[in-house]
C-alpha cells in the first residue's frame, strides 16, 4: 500500500521503540518521514530535540517546514516515565513529566495546525492504558496520558471542521527494547514472562509493529470518519477482571 505518497509525516521517539515502528511503517507506506528526538537518528532524516524546552516544538514544525515544505502526518510519541510516589516526587520532576508529556504535544499540534489545515491532515497521539488506570507510583505519567487523551478529544471537536483528525492509541505491555531489557534483568526473567503472559487474554505481550500498524490507518484517509478516539492496543488486559 501507499497510503502516504506524496506526504510528510513528523514523528516525535521516533527512534526506537513503538516510534521507531510507526516510522517505519509509515515510511513503508510512501510517506516521507522526519524523526524528532534528543539524539541523531540513524536512519531517518531527524531533528534534535529536547522536549523539556518549550520552545523546541514550534522549532521543530517550522524546520520540517523548510526542509519538506508541508506537514501531511503528525505523530506525537516522544514521552517520558519516572517512578516516584506522590510524597517522593519533586514540583521539578512532576513539572518536566507534564512538560514532555502533554505540553509538548498541545505545542506541537498547536504549531502544526496552520499546515495541517492546508493538507487535510491528521495527528495520532501516543497516549498509554495508564491513562485509563493507574500503575504504582506513576501519577506524573498517569495524569499526563490522560490529559494527552482529553487534548485529543478536544483537537478533534475543535478542528474537525477544517478537516483535521485528531486520534490517540493507548498501547500496554508492548515489547520495547526497554521493556525487553526490565525482563531480562530481573531476578527470574521466566518468570516474568509467564506473569505477563497471564494478565493478557491474548497470552502474550504486544509488538512496537502491532501499534505503528493501528497509527498508520488512523493517520490514513480511510480512517476519513474516525476522530477524538482513543483506541486501546493492549491484548485485552483492560478488559479482563483480576480473580476474585
Amino acid at each position: 500500500m501507499n497510503r502516504f505518497e506524496n506526504k510528510v509525516a513528523l514523528v516525535t521517539g521516533g527512534r526506537s521503540g513503538i516510534g521507531r515502528a510507526i516510522a517505519r511503517r509509515l515510511r513503508e507506506e510512501g510517506a516521507e518521514v522526519i524523526t524528532a528526538q534528543r539524539g541523531e537518528d540513524d536512519e531517518f532524516e531527524s531533528i534534535k530535540a529536547d522536549f523539556s524546552d518549550p520552545h523546541t516544538p514550534e522549532k521543530i514544525v517550522a524546520e520540517v517546514i523548510s526542509r519538506k515544505g508541508q506537514l501531511d502526518v503528525l505523530i506525537n510519541n516522544a514521552g517520558m516515565m519516572q517512578e516516584a510516589g506522590i510524597e517522593e516526587m519533586s514540583i521539578e520532576d512532576w513539572q518536566r513529566n507534564i512538560t514532555v508529556n502533554l505540553t509538548a504535544p498541545f505545542l506541537l499540534i498547536r504549531a502544526a495546525l496552520p499546515y495541517l489545515r492546508k493538507s487535510k491532515g491528521s495527528i495520532v497521539n501516543t497516549g498509554s492504558t495508564e491513562g485509563l488506570a493507574a500503575n504504582p507510583n506513576h501519577a506524573a505519567y498517569c495524569v499526563s496520558k490522560s490529559g494527552l487523551h482529553g487534548l485529543t478529544r478536544s483537537v478533534a471537536v475543535d478542528h474537525g471542521h477544517e478537516g483535521i483528525r485528531c486520534n490517540a492509541v493507548a498501547p500496554g505491555w508492548i515489547d520495547t527494547d526497554l521493556n525487553i531489557d526490565m525482563i531480562e534483568n530481573s531476578s527470574d526473567a521466566e518468570a516474568f514472562r509467564r506473569n505477563i503472559g497471564r494478565i493478557h487474554p491474548v497470552g502474550r505481550s504486544g509488538t512496537p509493529e502491532e501499534v505503528a500498524a493501528l497509527v498508520a490507518f488512523l493517520a490514513a484517509e480511510e480512517a476519513g470518519f474516525i476522530t477524538g478516539q482513543v483506541y486501546t492496543v493492549d491484548g485485552g488486559r483492560m478488559t479482563q477482571l483480576s480473580l476474585p
